[in-house]
């Protein structure tokens, strides 16, 4: 019997896995059947956009989080594939930071290329999974969407790559049912324009917290204040900015902080993380982790530790992105394959385990860099991933790191060299505060002439 593999979702960890395959197939290898499951009407996973939130149009809850005017915060240079850089995708350098719409068509590019779309299969929602030790094979049960039914199939291994940005973390602050104003979670922002000329509060302070605030500042914001829990992210705020203590009620439109000052605001928008949500998947198979970048009970990140046969890709907080899913997904098809074989689960749990107190013992950004590095080149060091420079990746972090504390609204301006075509990024044709278009064609053009308007806000 011909093995067959699951693969949840085709958003960018998906689409890893898929493209791995591909290549062992080009390369000569027999390959198992393969079967992705996307709930979606097209592959791109997050960086889909969609203007719903809630609910989607067959009563699934909306999976993307995406918004419109999202750019790139962290240089593309640093999630470059391997074996398709974007010179190759664009026919030309671009610049280091790109919009959402640019980011994915340089995805749809790859897969494309690859010709993987085919074992996809779109507006398919996966509603349960079932192992049986008897049988050692898994039942997938979905819902075909647009059918409205429910199909089963049987499969030798499963792999979760459903992400772990999509179901919000949503604490409670006493008065919030009584604000007059908008409440919203960052999962369900779109659009900066809504706040234009207001005063926003924003709970949270991470890259979420910190992109929300500085786009709704350049869509005209009035101001923009941050409520940490434990530590500011102390950038260099311009006068509109303010950093306070934790929110600890709000009364009316006035937002009461831990250190005993207040301040009015019309709206608030909780960036306070995200949950790793699997309500398809049994006790015994559901990953339960915080945010981090080792979660423990998976070996190599990847392998579920009691029951090898599920794996998990991207499930890490991440610096890399791309890359390191490609490097997942290499590692797990090559296990697949029986290329590489796992030890015992008490081997693989002191691994994980080693990996998740090297986590806990690091100290700074630096080191959570380090630390992700190392995991990504020790995936790499036994597959045929193409070689690229990992460790220069890691110095691209860190400059880039270096560059927000410079000027945390200009460091999209920045320009980095790629590792694989050692070319460096040209500018943009427009200071990121004053590009207002975010579409790829605004992007590409090379100057701001008829055929690139950019619409600017009065």
């Amino acid at each position: 019997m011909t093995m067959r593999i699951a693969i949840l979702g085709a958003g960018p960890s998906g689409l890893a896995q898929l493209r791995a395959f591909e290549s062992a197939r080009r390369a000569g290898a027999e390959v198992p059947e393969i079967v992705c499951y996307e709930k979606q009407s097209d592959l791109g996973g997050m960086w889909n956009y969609t203007w719903r939130t809630g609910l989607d149009a067959y009563g699934e809850p909306v999976h993307g989080s995406m918004y419109r005017y999202l750019w790139s915060n962290g240089p593309k240079e640093a999630l470059e594939f391997a074996d398709y850089s974007f010179e190759e995708h664009f026919g030309r350098p671009i610049a280091s930071y790109p919009p959402r719409a640019v980011l994915r068509d340089y995805i749809m590019g790859r897969i494309e290329k690859s010709g993987v779309r085919d074992q996809i299969r779109f507006n398919m929602a996966v509603q349960w999974v079932d192992y049986s030790e008897q049988t050692g094979r898994f039942t997938v049960n979905v819902r075909d969407l647009k059918k409205d039914e429910l199909v089963s199939e049987e499969f030798d291994r499963v792999i979760v790559a459903t992400g772990h940005f999509s179901t919000p973390n949503a604490p409670f602050f006493e008065g919030l049912e009584c604000f007059p104003g908008r409440v919203l979670h960052a999962h369900d922002f779109r659009d900066a324009c809504e706040f234009t000329g207001k005063d926003i509060l924003l709970v949270g302070s991470s890259y979420s917290a910190e992109d929300i605030g500085t786009q709704c500042y350049k869509y005209g914001a009035k101001s923009v204040t941050f409520s940490y829990r434990s530590t500011p992210m102390g950038h260099d705020w311009p006068a509109a900015f303010d950093e306070k203590p934790l929110l600890l009620r709000v009364d009316g439109n006035t937002a009461h902080f831990a250190d005993g000052t207040s301040k009015e605001v019309d709206a608030i928008v909780l960036c306070t993380g995200y949950q790793h949500h699997f309500p398809f998947l049994p006790d015994e198979l559901s990953l339960r982790t915080r945010n981090r970048l080792y979660p423990g009970d998976i070996y190599k990140g990847v392998f579920w530790i009691d029951n090898p046969k599920l794996m998990y890709l991207g499930m890490q907080d991440q610096y890399y992105t791309f890359n390191m899913f490609d490097a997942q997904a290499w590692y797990a098809r090559d296990v697949i394959l029986g290329r590489i074989a796992l030890p015992d689960a008490s081997t693989m749990r002191a691994d994980s385990e080693a990996w998740v107190a090297r986590e806990e013992a690091s100290q700074s950004a630096e080191q959570d860099i380090d630390f992700q590095t190392d995991y990504v080149r020790d995936l790499l060091d036994v597959t045929d991933y193409p070689a690229f420079d990992v460790e220069a990746v890691a110095d691209l972090f860190k400059q880039w790191k270096h560059d927000k504390k410079d000027d945390i609204l200009g460091y999209r301006n920045c320009s980095y060299r790629s590792v694989l075509t050692g070319t460096l990024a040209p500018p943009h044709h427009t200071p990121w505060m004053e590009a207002m278009d975010d579409s790829l064609e605004a992007f590409l053009a090379d100057s701001l002439l008829e055929e690139a308007p950019v619409r600017r806000i009065a």
